[in-house]
């Protein structure tokens, strides 16, 4: 079991990678070196085993996987959810087949 204990610490890095937003590997954040020294550090507290910090680590890359498909997901389902009130309004008008009217500002139309 301990010589596949590098190939699943590997393993699972690289799915944690994935899961950030991509950057160059000369210029690793602060968060990719810190998980990496986690993973590659068989020093640490007692009660943590290099089986249990895999299976942390293990955890953490379904966490943010899990967080990903449900920040799609959201956008996917409430496309408006990030659009201000006005735009929201005046989509939801051309939705139903109507256009709003022309709103005067200053004595001219927009």
């Amino acid at each position: 079991m301990s010589a596949r204990t590098p190939l699943q610490a590997r393993s699972i890095y690289r799915s944690l990678l994935r899961e950030f937003p991509q950057r160059p590997l000369s210029s690793p954040s602060p968060l990719q070196k810190r998980i990496r020294t986690y993973l590659s550090n068989p020093d640490g507290p007692p009660s943590h085993t290099a089986q249990t910090r895999l299976e942390e680590a293990e955890q953490f890359a379904q966490y943010l996987r899990a967080q990903r498909q449900y920040t799609t997901l959201l956008e996917r389902y409430n496309p408006g959810a990030d659009m201000d009130e006005q735009e929201r309004v005046r989509l939801t008008a051309r939705r139903v087949g109507m256009n709003l009217p022309v709103e005067m500002k200053d004595g001219k139309g927009s």
